[in-house]
C-alpha cells in the first residue's frame, strides 16, 4: 500500500468485483482459482436486494414446461423490448445454473419423489419457481454463496468499502475510487486494475417506500455513468404491488407466491378490486397490479392483501418470512387482511451490457439488477431478476477467463474527494420527489420538475453519496420525461396509450440526460419570468 496527500492506493491484477450480492458472489465463485478482489459495502450476506428475495428462481425444470415457454412468457409482460434471443438464452441457462447452486449448498424444497419442487408466480404459464422453505429463497442462496466465497482462498475481501468512482483512460477501466462506508470523513482509497465487474444492486432506495436495502441507492449506475457508459432503459422501474405497510425504511414485502396460492386483493369495503382490471385478477402482470392498489389507495379506499380464505392458519408455516414481519406490525395475516401499498423494487433498466455483460467501457462488466441486458424489456417478469444474476455472473466469468487483460500504464488518478457527510434533508426530499413525480403513475410537468431539482442536486452536491443519487435519479426521471407514452411498468397519465413507433429500448448517456435538463431549464425561464410580473 502507498500513501499520498490525497487518496491511498492498492494496486491489484486481480479481477475487481463491487457487490455482495448474487450476481457479485456468483462471479467470484465461478471466477476461481483466478484472483478476485471483492467489494462489498455491508458484510457479506447483508445489504444485498437478492438476499430478501422471497420469490424465488424462475427456471423450467418440471416435467412439460420448456425454456420456450419460459422465454415466450417473459416477452409476452415485457412490454414489446424484451430482446427475444436474450430472454431464450437466460431460459435455457436456468437448468445448469440451478444444478450450479445445489452444488454450492443451496437447500431448494423438493417434493415426496425428491424432485425440485415448483410453484406459481404472477403471468408465468407454468408451476417453475423454484423455492426455499417458501418464501426464504434470497436469503438462503446469499447465505450459501457467501459460505462458499469464505471458503475459497482465491477471493480476498474488502468489506466495507463504497465505490463512489470509476476511473478510466481512454475508453478504458484503471480502477476504482472507494470509501469507508459509513465514515464520510474518511480518505478515499484508490484500487487499481483494468478489469471490473459492477455487481452493486439496484436503485429502490431513491425512492422513499421500497423494499430495497439503503445500499441500492443506485451507486453503480451513477459510477459507470459518470464515466460515459451508455445506460439502457433507465425510465423502467418495477413497483412492487404488495410492499406490507407496517411504517418501515425499507418496507417488508408480502411475496407475490402468496397470490399464488390464493390470497386476494381487497378495499376497505371488503371489495376484489382487480377482477375489473385484468383477466387474470390477482396473478395480472406487475405494473397493472401496482396501479390497481395505488388507485384504490389514492382514493381512499384503503388497498390489503388477504389470505385468511387461501391460508388462514396454514400462513405461519407456509410464508414464515411474512408472518413474521406482519406479527412484528401488530397484525395477525392468518385473521386479518394484511395493508399493501406499491413499492419500488426491482430497476429493468441499468448499465447497457452485451450477451458477455460487457458494458460499452472496455475492462467494465456488470451483472445483475445494476445491469441492463435487454431480459426483461419494460416489466419484468416474477422471479426471473436472480436467474439472469446467476446466468450473466457465470457468462462474464467465462469471458474474463478467455480475455487478456492489459497491463497498467500508470496509476490512476483519484477524482475529486468529496467528503463530509451526507444531507440528511437533501436525502429526503430526492426521495420524496422520486416517488411522487417519477412513481407509479406519472406526468409530464412532474417530471420536468424532477429532473430539473435532480440536475440542480448533481451540479450543487458538496457530497458524492448524495452527487451519485441525484445522477442516477436524474438518468430514470429524464428518460422517463423523453418516453411520452405508456408502456409496461412506465406510466404517464398524461400519454396513457402505448405509441407503437416508441416500441424500442432506450439507450442513452448522462451526457444526453443532462442536455433535457439544460432544455428544461430553458423552457421554465419564460413562465418563471411570467410569474414575476404577475
Amino acid at each position: 500500500m502507498t500513501k499520498n496527500v490525497d487518496n491511498l492506493t492498492r494496486t491489484t491484477d486481480d479481477v475487481v468485483i463491487v457487490g455482495g450480492g448474487l450476481a457479485g458472489l456468483f462471479c467470484a465463485l465461478k471466477l476461481a482459482p483466478r484472483p478476485v478482489t471483492l467489494i462489498s459495502a455491508a458484510p457479506l450476506g447483508q445489504g444485498a436486494s437478492s438476499a430478501w428475495a422471497q420469490g424465488g428462481i424462475a427456471a423450467a425444470v418440471a416435467e412439460g414446461d420448456t425454456p420456450e415457454a419460459h422465454a415466450a412468457d417473459t416477452v409476452a409482460v415485457g412490454g414489446g423490448l424484451v430482446d427475444e434471443a436474450v430472454a431464450l438464452g437466460i431460459a435455457r441457462e436456468a437448468a445448469p445454473r440451478i444444478h450450479d447452486l445445489l452444488a454450492y449448498g443451496v437447500p431448494f424444497d423438493r417434493d415426496l419423489d425428491g424432485r425440485l419442487a415448483v410453484g406459481r408466480e404472477a403471468a408465468h404459464s407454468a408451476r417453475r419457481i423454484v423455492h426455499v422453505r417458501g418464501d426464504g429463497a434470497g436469503a438462503a442462496i446469499i447465505a450459501a454463496l457467501s459460505e462458499a466465497v469464505r471458503r475459497t482462498p482465491s477471493i480476498r475481501l474488502m468489506e466495507g468499502f463504497v465505490a463512489e468512482a470509476l476511473l478510466t483512460e481512454d475508453g478504458a477501466v484503471t480502477g476504482l475510487q472507494l470509501r469507508e462506508a459509513g465514515n464520510p470523513a474518511a480518505r478515499p482509497v484508490v484500487l487499481a486494475s483494468r478489469a471490473v465487474v459492477l455487481a452493486t444492486g439496484g436503485i429502490g432506495h431513491l425512492y422513499d417506500v421500497t423494499t430495497n436495502p439503503c445500499e441500492a441507492s443506485g451507486s453503480g449506475l451513477a459510477i459507470a455513468a459518470r464515466a460515459g457508459a451508455v445506460i439502457a432503459d433507465p425510465e423502467f422501474v418495477q413497483f412492487h404491488p404488495t410492499a406490507i405497510m407496517a411504517g418501515r425504511d425499507p418496507a417488508p414485502l408480502a411475496t407475490e407466491a402468496l397470490r399464488g396460492e390464493g390470497a386476494t386483493l381487497i378495499n376497505g369495503s371488503g371489495e376484489r378490486f382487480m377482477r375489473a382490471r385484468h383477466p387474470l385478477a390477482e396473478l395480472a402482470p406487475r405494473d397493472i397490479v401496482a396501479r390497481g392498489v395505488f388507485t384504490e389507495i389514492a382514493a381512499g379506499r384503503g388497498a390489503f392483501l388477504d389470505a385468511r380464505q387461501a391460508l388462514g392458519a396454514r400462513f405461519a408455516e407456509k410464508f414464515p418470512t411474512v408472518h413474521a414481519s406482519c406479527i412484528a406490525a401488530g397484525i395477525d395475516p392468518a385473521a386479518q387482511p394484511i395493508p399493501i401499498a406499491p413499492a419500488a423494487h426491482y430497476h429493468m433498466g441499468g448499465i447497457a451490457v452485451d450477451t458477455r455483460g460487457r458494458s460499452s467501457i472496455d475492462g467494465l462488466w456488470a451483472g445483475g439488477e445494476v445491469s441492463s441486458t435487454g431480459a426483461h424489456g419494460a416489466n419484468r417478469l416474477a422471479s426471473n431478476s436472480l436467474l439472469e444474476a446467476v446466468v450473466y455472473a457465470a457468462r462474464i466469468a467465462d469471458d474474463i477467463a478467455g480475455h487478456a487483460i492489459p497491463a497498467r500504464a500508470r496509476l490512476p488518478d483519484a477524482v475529486t474527494a468529496r467528503g463530509g457527510a451526507a444531507d440528511s434533508a437533501a436525502v429526503k426530499r430526492l426521495r420524496t420527489m422520486m416517488s411522487a413525480h417519477v412513481g407509479v403513475i406519472r406526468d409530464g410537468d412532474g417530471l420536468a420538475d424532477a429532473v430539473r431539482h435532480f440536475a440542480m442536486l448533481e451540479r450543487e452536491a458538496g457530497n458524492m453519496v448524495i452527487r451519485n443519487m441525484a445522477i442516477s435519479a436524474l438518468l430514470v426521471a429524464a428518460a422517463a420525461w423523453t418516453r411520452r407514452e405508456s408502456r409496461g411498468a412506465h406510466f404517464r397519465s398524461d400519454h396513457p396509450a402505448d405509441a407503437p413507433g416508441r416500441a424500442q429500448r432506450t439507450m442513452t448517456t448522462l451526457v444526453a440526460m443532462r442536455e433535457v435538463a439544460e432544455s428544461l431549464n430553458e423552457r421554465a425561464l419564460p413562465r418563471i419570468a411570467q410569474s414575476m410580473i404577475g
